[in-house]
């Protein structure tokens, strides 16, 4: 039994590992965690010829990631032991005096805070930030160098008297406030909710682009440095501040023993009051030879420790499950909870964040849960007491929870593919009408100056739009007055972004191409990829709403479905008996003559992938209900003419100049970094009578690839899609 519980736990713990470190997507707490690599550290030493020789005791942390470049640390990063009790820190302290033959004698040591962060070594040489890793395996760990340098508070200098190298040790981490934030988003986007702020830190290092990592709040703190020549930790800390870099606040110089306890139950009355979230509390002696001395073991050095408070959990009963509907239309589940003081505050009400979450941990109206707060800030529930549930609960189910209808407006509702969120479809919906109004208004749609986030904002909150469309009801003079301040301190638009305002408007009524007014619309699914392949495709916005093109591409992926269904080599489904073997191979026989059909019909026109089944269902969804046909119906009252700029649905001439051109009619896929803008690119691509899609595909014809293509650069390659970078692109067109 022993022997089968230590192999459990190993496999179990790299699961974990992986999860943790490599994909970011842990499933249980850190302090279960350490707990689980606590009974498997004992097994081992009770059964050592048991153990895996790659046990996950042996290890730091995870392997590094294949996406980036590998680079080894000036010194080894180790990871720390743990302490859960008081008398447990007694005991390392006992074995710091055993090691330095101080028995008995007080041995100084510091006491900080410990932030639930991403470790990372960031190398300066001449003051000049050169390169920063993660922690990987301990000795080699992913560059991570551009992500980092978006960082504010990471310099990429460092003032004078700054050591000639050093390679700083510190946590990046999330605030509370900046992960509340981005899980709000996130959640409004429909997408999965980061579980805590240690999570959505180490996912947005991960990304290969540093623009998105860049979006991220993140942040450091130093804690320690390899080839550091400061004596103590104290002098080191003193150091820091002297180069002006982000160090721990709670950080406690301890003489004795007692001074050190007292610090960590200090630090854990205060801890809740930092701007991020503390697990724990780090023990480390101050002397910085006497650490050298001391050592370290395969894993943890020997000077140092984590001491980890336990998470604050209450359990209370949740009485209802509400849906609030946000600005994109996305409708999140809200647990209602009996009051309950958790983490410092009286917690009411906890994100459930969609239906899959809701459905992973069984959550249902009259359970009791815990909850915590996640990033000491986010009231979440951890989990269900079942052992408590009361007789005759039902599983949770938000489509008949809202019965199929927006609680914002009643209007339809749909589960996107590919997304966790249930979405309002509704144009006219009243909880979409801000971001409605942005997009309308935003350089890809119409481009209608002087409207921002402030100004639709303000129009909605005063009464004066509900949809896009009720901008042109605004009469200059109320624009011209109206306040996008307070009362207390009022500031007035004016007259001069007024009269922009009103003059774009009208432009975009007469002028904007078709292309622009469908990504102007919102419409889900449809990007500015597909709006400009919707407009080759169409003369103007009302043949878009009727169109049999599009009628074509949803019917084949219907008939595709239907086929997968009826096959007789089903393996979830098969045929009964021979019988029906047969008549399900004469129905799949003449359903892919059908479809056959239809593709020839369609071939005709060069379909590129950016308007799939997914993009044609959405459009024509729109466009056929109530809000789509109150729309069409209002842009005819407002002389809006919506006509194609581009359209050469079936072979049709290519735009003047660009007849001879060995562009005209082929497809561009654009990715990575380049000289210019892609824009500059896509421009001319369309100039030249060619077209842009947005992903690749068999009928992609080139790939214009410049630094970090990434994954479309790999799928180009598989599928013999040529590939150029920017001088090969020069060459084509010259």
């Amino acid at each position: 039994m022993s022997e089968d519980r230590l192999a459990f736990l190993t496999a179990e713990l790299k699961r974990h590992n992986e999860l943790y470190y490599q994909k970011a997507a842990p499933e249980i707490s850190d302090r279960e965690y350490d707990l689980l690599l606590r009974e498997l550290i004992e097994l081992e030493a009770e059964f050592p010829l048991f153990a895996d020789p790659n046990s996950p005791t042996k290890n730091v942390g995870g392997a590094p990631l294949d996406a980036f470049q590998q680079v080894a640390h000036l010194e080894k990063m180790a990871s720390l032991d743990n302490a859960f009790t008081e008398s447990e820190l007694t005991d390392f302290y006992t074995r710091l005096q055993k090691g330095l033959n101080t028995p008995g004698s007080a041995v100084p040591v510091t006491v900080e805070a410990k932030i639930d962060g991403v470790a990372i070594a960031i190398i300066y040489r001449d003051g000049k930030l050169e390169r920063a890793a993660t922690r990987g395996d301990g000795t080699h760990g992913d560059d991570i160098t551009q992500n980092v340098r978006t960082i504010k508070t990471v310099p990429e200098k460092l003032p004078a008297g700054a050591p000639a190298l050093v390679e700083l040790r510190g946590e990046i981490f999330m605030t509370n406030a900046g992960f509340a934030k981005l899980n709000e988003s996130r959640d409004e986007a429909g997408l999965p909710a980061f579980v805590n702020p240690r999570n959505a830190t180490a996912g947005s290092l991960k990304q290969l682009d540093s623009k998105e990592t860049a979006k991220r709040p993140l942040d450091i703190v130093i804690h320690g440095a390899a080839l550091s020549e400061a004596p103590t930790m104290s002098a080191f800390y003193d150091q820091l501040e002297q180069l002006s870099l982000p160090r721990a606040t709670l950080f406690y110089p301890c003489p004795t023993l007692e001074d050190a306890l007292a610090a960590v139950r200090e630090i854990d009355t205060k801890r809740h009051d930092l701007p991020y979230e503390t697990d724990g509390a780090v023990i480390k002696l101050d002397d910085r030879a006497a650490q050298k001395q001391l050592g370290s073991t395969s894993k943890a050095p020997r000077w140092a420790i984590a001491f980890k408070y336990p998470p604050e959990e209450k359990p209370t009963r949740l009485h209802k499950i509400s849906i609030q509907v946000g600005r994109t239309g996305v409708l999140t589940p809200v647990a209602e909870l009996d009051p309950v003081f958790v983490s410092g505050t009286t917690v009411s009400r906890a994100t459930l964040h969609n239906e899959d979450e809701i459905s992973r941990k069984d959550v249902r109206e009259g359970d009791t849960v815990l909850i915590q707060k996640a990033g000491e800030i986010i009231p979440a529930v951890v989990r269900v007491l079942k052992e408590h549930r009361p007789e005759g609960t039902t599983p949770f189910d938000l489509f008949a929870h809202v019965d199929g209808k927006c609680p914002s407006c009643d209007g339809p509702i749909s589960k996107e593919e590919g997304f966790v969120a249930w979405r309002c479809t509704n144009f006219e919906c009243p909880a979409q009408a801000v971001s409605k109004i942005k997009q309308f208004a935003s350089r890809k749609a119409l481009d209608i100056d002087a409207i921002g986030s402030v100004v639709a904002e303000t129009v909605v909150s005063r009464d004066l739009a509900k949809t896009p469309l009720d901008l042109f009801s605004i009469p200059v003079d109320v624009l011209d007055t109206l306040n996008l301040g307070t009362d207390e301190k009022p500031r007035k638009l004016g007259d001069k972004n007024a009269h922009k305002i009103r003059q774009t408007l009208e432009r975009a009524r007469t002028e904007s191409p078709l292309h622009r007014w469908i990504y102007a619309l919102g419409i889900p699914h449809i990007g500015e990829s597909s709006a400009r392949e919707i407009a080759r495709l169409h003369e103007d916005l009302y043949a878009v709403a009727e169109s049999e093109i599009l009628k074509k591409i949803t019917q084949v992926a219907t008939l595709e479905t239907k086929q997968r269904e009826i096959s007789p080599r089903n393996r979830s489904n098969p045929p009964a008996n021979d019988t029906e073997k047969l008549e399900r191979q004469k129905t799949y026989d003449a359903l892919k003559s059908e479809i056959a059909g239809i593709n020839t019909s369609l071939a005709e026109f060069h379909i590129t992938p950016d308007v799939g089944p997914v993009a044609a269902a959405s459009i024509l969804t729109f466009f056929q209900s109530e809000a789509g046909q109150r729309t069409l119906t209002r842009l005819k009252e407002l002389g809006v003419q919506a006509k194609s700029d581009s359209f050469a649905p079936a072979g049709q001439a290519p735009p003047p100049g660009a007849e001879d051109s060995p562009i005209a009619g082929k497809t561009f896929v654009i990715t990575g970094t380049l000289s210019q803008s892609r824009d500059h690119f896509k421009d001319r691509i369309l100039a030249a009578g060619g077209k842009v899609s947005g992903s690749i595909s068999k009928k992609t014809d080139y790939l214009l690839a410049g630094e970090k293509a990434g994954s479309k650069l790999t799928k180009a390659e598989s599928l013999g899609v040529t590939v150029l970078d920017e001088p090969a692109f020069e060459a084509l067109f010259a």
